[in-house]
């Protein structure tokens, strides 16, 4: 069920470009490159705050099966990040790679973006089973980027808005309490008067 609904986004997005293409009515607007183009890099975010979020929510709640959910949020938060470059890379700049390394070096939000997106390509490698047994302690490690990441992309989002700030400045107090009740709990446990 889970699976399905974070598919919903791309099937919303499949569709809207289905009625763009048969000349029908769409949300797409004036620019629709540009808006295929933030679709997804909205959802990469959401999906990110969602992955940060289970943890917290399974602790405050009990219900240990979220845990089995993060995994999945994070794989889909990967997803639309690819699909968002994708999409900048097909439609902005017409499969122009040449033209990549100086949109990186002039425009440092883009830069920004794909250092968030290089981040959760190591994430996404090592988030199976396999990988898990075989790096032991250092795979707690090497997800804590999922921290940095969130934060570039922020910083992203934000560098890109031009007049509006409320969808960015609400993804920031999202992130900033999902960090600030991990920061709280981390404290909690180390007060705690060892027993023995």
């Amino acid at each position: 069920m889970a699976f399905a609904v974070s598919l919903v986004p791309a099937g919303y997005l499949a569709w809207q470009v289905y009625l763009l293409t048969a000349g029908q009515a769409n949300t797409l607007g004036g620019d629709p490159a540009k808006a295929i183009v933030f679709f997804n890099g909205d959802w990469a975010l959401r999906f990110m705050l969602l992955t940060l979020a289970v943890t917290p929510l399974r602790k405050m709640t009990g219900w240990s099966a979220l845990a089995r959910l993060r995994r999945m949020l994070g794989l889909f938060a990967f997803t639309y990040a690819s699909l968002h470059f994708a999409a900048f890379t097909v439609l902005i700049l017409e499969l122009r790679l040449q033209d990549l390394g100086a949109e990186l070096v002039e425009r440092p939000y883009i830069l920004l973006g794909f250092l968030a997106w290089l981040g959760l390509v190591p994430l996404t490698v090592t988030s199976n089973q396999y990988m898990l047994r075989r790096l032991k302690q250092r795979w707690k490690q090497l997800h804590l980027l999922v921290f940095p990441i969130v934060i570039l992309q922020l910083a992203h989002i934000f560098w890109l808005t031009r007049s509006d700030y409320t969808e960015p400045v609400v993804y920031s107090v999202v992130v900033a309490l999902l960090l600030g009740y991990r920061l709280v709990n981390r404290r909690q446990r180390a007060s705690r008067p060892v027993l023995g």
